[in-house]
């Protein structure tokens, strides 16, 4: 089929790649603007621009797709479908009735669970032990449309979320082109979704990522696995921040302060929550590297005692 693909990060060129070697012949991609990024500021682009140019397709990059001219340009390419994966704008009645077959969105969840932008991650943080892809034909709602075909997924107790993004970027990839094959030979169906269990995930925020320790140990756990690598769980210590990669939970406690350091030796570094304690696995002090507990230990010592802090300005003791 004549496609016009529409995405940006890592997820959505995975999907692209599928397509391209399915035979499809996308036209044209289109995705988010170049942002700069680092200290130097240098252009970046996106996945899905850098998988377009490695295979000589046009790229297009509107800063608002809802602007008509925008309509009007993806009409002159007379797609039969619009396959969209993670884009990061929402779409025009107008835009979604150019193909004759629709958009088609590749969506890294079970909907109606998880609508929005950060299902993945929700996933995890909720400790849920399956999710999954679906495909949904789009309508003028916020992944709204009817479902077309679904794949599931098992989460592993130590999954994070970036272990289940490269896991659903597979399975998705290989979703949209069994999709697309059963539009093509009419053998596609449509279930609407039950809006009953409909659940919105909403964008994730560097300000999520903030432990409260006052939060069951089995929580935590699972904030840290779920923001891993971005933006990644953290606390304060000495002012700095300290993020946790990585955390097992213990049984047991004291009636010590949520966030007290229980112990702190050349092994180990357990945290009291407010139910059951942590033991930190791997950490990160502001301006060091990423290393286990033990090796951050021997080169900043930790104190039983010591209290986390919730923000920079506490600075712990």
């Amino acid at each position: 089929m004549k496609i016009i693909f529409m995405g940006t990060p890592d997820f959505a060129a995975g999907t692209l790649e599928a397509l391209i070697a399915a035979g499809h012949d996308v036209v044209l991609a289109v995705t988010q603007p170049d942002k700069p990024k680092g200290r130097g500021k240098s252009v970046q682009f996106s996945a899905v621009k850098s998988a377009a140019l490695a295979h000589n397709i046009e790229v297009y990059q509107p800063k608002r797709i809802r602007e008509p001219e925008c309509a009007a340009y993806l009409k002159t390419f007379e797609p039969d479908i619009m396959v969209v994966a993670a884009f990061g704008q929402i779409l025009t009645e107008e835009i979604l009735n150019i193909p004759r077959h629709g958009c088609v969105n590749v969506h890294a969840s079970l909907l109606p669970k998880y609508r929005g932008a950060a299902p993945i991650q929700q996933a995890v943080i909720n400790g849920d032990e399956k999710t999954g892809v679906t495909t949904m034909q789009m309508d003028a709602g916020i992944d709204t449309g009817d479902i077309l075909e679904t794949t599931e997924i098992m989460l592993a107790e130590d999954e994070t979320g970036g272990s289940l993004f490269e896991k659903l970027k597979t399975a998705g990839a290989a979703l949209c082109v069994q999709t697309l094959a059963h539009i093509e030979d009419g053998t596609v169906t449509r279930t609407k979704q039950d809006e009953s269990q409909a659940v919105y995930a909403g964008m994730i925020k560097k300000s999520m990522g903030v432990i409260d320790w006052t939060k069951p140990a089995a929580e935590t756990e699972r904030l840290i696995r779920g923001l891993n690598p971005w933006p990644s769980a953290f606390t304060y210590l000495d002012g700095k921040t300290l993020k946790i990669w990585k955390a097992q939970v213990q049984e047991g406690g004291d009636a010590l302060q949520a966030g007290t350091v229980i112990l702190a030796d050349k092994q180990q570094l357990v945290v009291q929550t407010g139910d059951g304690q942590l033991s930190l696995k791997e950490v990160q002090l502001e301006g060091k590297k990423r290393m286990p507990a033990e090796a951050f230990l021997r080169g900043y010592p930790v104190r039983a005692g010591t209290v986390f802090a919730q923000d920079a300005c506490q600075k712990g003791h």
